[in-house]
């Protein structure tokens, strides 16, 4: 995870004042963010939208995976309610979803998911060893 998530939590604090962070978020209607859970209920990663523009009607979709969690399709899953959930119930237009060209895994999370390839962005997001093109996905109503 903490290869391609840039926010690092390494203390207590840290993830409180993170959790704080998307409880400000969500208030304020920007991003909301849920647990994945296995059926059981442990959870093991985020979904949620990003940069939510209700009168614009696009929003990002985020997720992270712990890695005992990968390869299991529960990302692809998680993606496809979400992304429903946006474009059939909130009423939103367009959804991105955007990672780094380096995680192929995420670009098969976003073609698993419905999500179309629409182009790669040069040095759009930093990560630690340095600025990486990003690949730009989207998922538009009529889509699904």
């Amino acid at each position: 995870m903490r290869q391609w998530n840039r926010l690092l939590v390494e203390t207590s604090e840290d993830a409180r004042r993170r959790i704080e962070r998307m409880h400000e978020r969500w208030r304020a209607e920007v991003s909301a963010i849920w647990a994945i859970a296995r059926p059981g209920g442990e959870a093991v990663g985020l979904i949620g939208w990003g940069d939510i523009d209700l009168s614009g009607g696009s929003a990002e979709v985020v997720y992270w995976i712990l890695p005992a969690a990968r390869g299991g399709g529960v990302v692809v899953e998680a993606t496809k309610r979400v992304s429903q959930w946006a474009l059939n119930d909130l009423g939103l237009h367009r959804l991105r979803l955007c990672h780094s060209v380096a995680n192929p895994a995420s670009c098969r999370v976003a073609e698993k998911a419905g999500y179309s390839l629409e182009g790669t962005m040069r040095s759009a997001l930093l990560h630690a060893d340095g600025w990486h093109d990003e690949h730009l996905h989207a998922l538009v109503q009529g889509d699904i």
